[in-house]
């Protein structure tokens, strides 16, 4: 492929199998790392990562090559066998894949690579999206999102280049199939980011953080608790939603 485009502009999407149950490994990765078959495929996810930035940088494409590596959602909890955890693990936040709203499930990492244009060791702390990557290719190609539709994604490059400080998605909204369980807003003038849940999955067992019993949280009916007031956080404050906020924590 690259030998084919390295002279002309190319678009190259790889969709890893990797990090995804049922966690396919190589022999020469098995037992590798200290952290069970979801280290060793980690680490084979890092080694073939690293086999693509070597040609890029080999064939002399790295100063003109825009690299945007994340994950479509976070840890799916309830992948177990015996004791091994198969899904990842998802830190400090609440929750995870396919539960439609809590952090553990929708907040990913987002790694750019764009050596002299995009400046080393940034960290940015705004809220985007993965429809965000349909702009941003869009504008680097030289070209125009169609305008006879609504377009949910906005380019990132303004943010990466440092040319604006705050995201363009005022809100974000955060659906289980059909449901909307979640909206996050952006509140502009202050920076801070706020969100409602107007359901949740109940855990099985409660108070296990997933739902382990059925598998993988329902999007409605008795699997839900629907919330009314919803329940709402200020993640820049407390980004592991532990504190809903009420009228008397929270006057605003």
């Amino acid at each position: 492929f690259y030998f084919r485009n390295k002279h002309r502009p190319f678009l190259l999407f790889v969709s890893l199998l990797h990090v995804h149950t049922p966690l396919i490994t190589t022999e020469k990765f098995q037992g590798r790392s200290r952290h069970g078959l979801y280290g060793d495929n980690v680490e084979e996810m890092d080694w073939m990562v690293g086999r693509l930035l070597h040609v890029i940088d080999k064939e002399d494409l790295k100063n003109t090559t825009f690299i945007y590596f994340a994950s479509d959602h976070g840890a799916f909890l309830e992948a177990h066998r015996g004791n091994s955890q198969l899904g990842g693990w998802n830190g400090i936040y609440k929750g995870g894949k396919g539960m439609g709203g809590w952090e553990g499930g929708i907040r990913v990492p987002g790694i750019f690579r764009w050596p002299g244009v995009l400046p080393a060791g940034t960290v940015i702390d705004e809220p985007t999206s993965l429809m965000d990557i349909y702009p941003t290719v869009v504008q680097l190609a030289g070209g125009a999102v169609p305008q006879d539709r609504v377009v949910d994604g906005h380019t990132l490059l303004p943010l990466l280049r440092g040319t604006v400080q705050h995201s363009r998605h005022e809100f974000l909204f955060h659906y289980c199939g059909v449901f909307l369980h979640a909206v996050r807003w952006h509140q502009k003038d202050s920076g801070t980011v706020w969100k409602a849940h107007f359901a949740t999955p109940v855990f099985q067992p409660e108070g296990s953080g997933a739902c382990f019993r059925r598998g993988i949280c329902p999007c409605f009916g008795d699997g839900v608790t629907c919330h009314d007031p919803p329940l709402l956080f200020n993640l820049s404050q407390d980004p592991s939603e532990a504190n809903p906020l009420s009228a008397d924590t929270e006057p605003l």
